[in-house]
């Protein structure tokens, strides 16, 4: 895959309806990618996953082409209700994580608030018939009527793809689950809520181990809160977590089975020039991943991406902004509760890229090599394939040049919260509303 700076980007395609009155349920609130790419899963508010195939041809065709088909569509959570705390429990769909492919099926973990499900997708291309104690329509013969033994023949079909619930994890959290991570042993992972992360064995539902409580004896003293967990790529004993306070903790299994006390806390000082009201809430990160290698880091929080070095704790090796223009609106972001919105982030397949999302249905792609970076719109209005992105650019004040959109013309309603980058190639997956577009390199 090519450094992302010389990347021209051109729609693929759109998934999704087009009508302006989009029901809440209808909204995308995960997108993520199989370990070969070659299955691509969203989750939405009203509890559904849609998994998405790549379609052979395009996978094959030269120029290649990054073309998925909708493959399955489930009901993974239902809304349930806590009686004992009196609380709705929404069916929205948190996380997916897939696991690593081992035989035919493909097994992933979906999460809502409360519940995590591990979830076996199969396809079926055959059927059974010429039962001996039951007829083709499932009814059962009268034992006394069978007269003869036949041997059941196995017949071609239609193809079904089942997506059946095979393990389901709950009652171990009492906030809520802000993310999954399956640990590269692919036999353990952790779920982590507002104060603390839990390890699960997959083949155990019933008990989990809890590594990390930072909750207070006197909920009083609470001055921060967990919002992002993940296990390193290759070393099972190592996992991050980002708090609100702006700080990450890399945890070492190993040293104590309670991670309450960490191996490495990455902070980075503020800049007392900056400072103000709103320094303590746009510090707060929103997520953070580990890079395919191992050895790096990204952590997004309002108004930044920063890269960090597993190896340096004291400060980020490189510092994205991702929407610079907004730090004059905190004000009116903070009345329309647009300040807390938790903006995701992804690596490429060879970690010389990261992308995010903002407002305006924008994203924002930065090449680590080069130090370019884009801004590129998921819009309906170029759905032609192999269609150029032209990048957009937001202006502060001033004269507007032509191709500029002002800051004070940017919609806050449409926001690109989650994004996912394909494993192997530059083909990225980014969630608009209740759109799922796909957009790729123009080779």
């Amino acid at each position: 895959m090519a450094g992302n700076g010389d990347i021209q980007w051109c729609f693929s395609q759109v998934k999704g309806t087009l009508e302006d009155d989009v029901t809440e349920a209808d909204i995308i609130s995960c997108v993520e990618f199989n370990h070969d790419g070659d299955l691509l899963a969203t989750g939405d508010k009203g509890g559904r996953v849609v998994i998405f195939q790549r379609d052979p041809v395009s996978k094959n065709s030269i120029p290649r082409r990054g073309e998925y088909n909708v493959y399955s569509t489930f009901q993974s959570h239902e809304p349930e209700f806590d009686y004992l705390k009196s609380l709705e429990i929404e069916e929205k769909i948190n996380k997916i994580r897939w696991l690593k492919r081992k035989n035919p099926a493909h097994f992933l973990l979906s999460t809502n608030d409360k519940t995590i499900k591990l979830w076996k997708v199969s396809e079926r291309d055959k059927r059974v018939e010429g039962y001996n104690t039951k007829e083709e329509n499932g009814t059962i013969r009268d034992p006394s009527c069978i007269t003869s033994l036949r041997v059941p023949t196995i017949r071609p079909m239609e193809l079904m793809v089942e997506a059946s619930p095979r393990r389901i994890f709950a009652n171990a959290h009492t906030y809520h689950i802000n993310s999954i991570s399956v640990n590269s042993d692919q036999e353990t992972y952790l779920s982590a809520d507002d104060l603390r992360i839990n390890l699960w064995h997959l083949e155990i539902t019933d008990q989990s181990f809890n590594i990390v409580d930072i909750k207070p004896t006197n909920m009083e003293e609470l001055t921060e809160v967990i919002t992002a967990a993940e296990f390193h790529p290759a070393e099972c004993n190592v996992l991050v977590y980002s708090s609100s306070k702006g700080t990450i903790r890399l945890c070492d299994m190993r040293s104590a089975a309670l991670c309450d006390q960490h191996s490495k806390l990455f902070e980075e000082p503020e800049d007392p020039t900056n400072r103000s009201f709103f320094s303590e809430i746009i510090s707060s990160i929103s997520d953070v991943k580990l890079s395919n290698s191992g050895r790096y880091m990204i952590s997004r929080d309002y108004l930044s991406v920063k890269v960090w070095d597993l190896q340096m704790e004291t400060k980020p090796i490189e510092c994205y902004p991702v929407h610079e223009y907004l730090r004059s609106k905190l004000c009116s972001l903070y009345e329309n509760d647009c300040i807390f919105d938790k903006f995701e982030c992804c690596w490429s397949g060879n970690d010389s890229a990261i992308m995010t999302g903002s407002y305006n249905n924008f994203f924002r792609v930065f090449d680590r090599t080069t130090k370019r970076d884009l801004t590129l719109e998921a819009a309906r209005d170029i759905a032609k394939p192999r269609t150029l992105l032209k990048p957009r650019k937001v202006c502060t004040g001033g004269k507007r040049k032509k191709d500029e959109i002002s800051v004070d013309c940017l919609d806050f309603n449409k926001k690109i919260l989650h994004t996912a980058w394909h494993p192997s190639e530059n083909v990225v997956a980014v969630a608009a509303t209740n759109n799922l577009f796909l957009f790729q390199d123009k080779l």
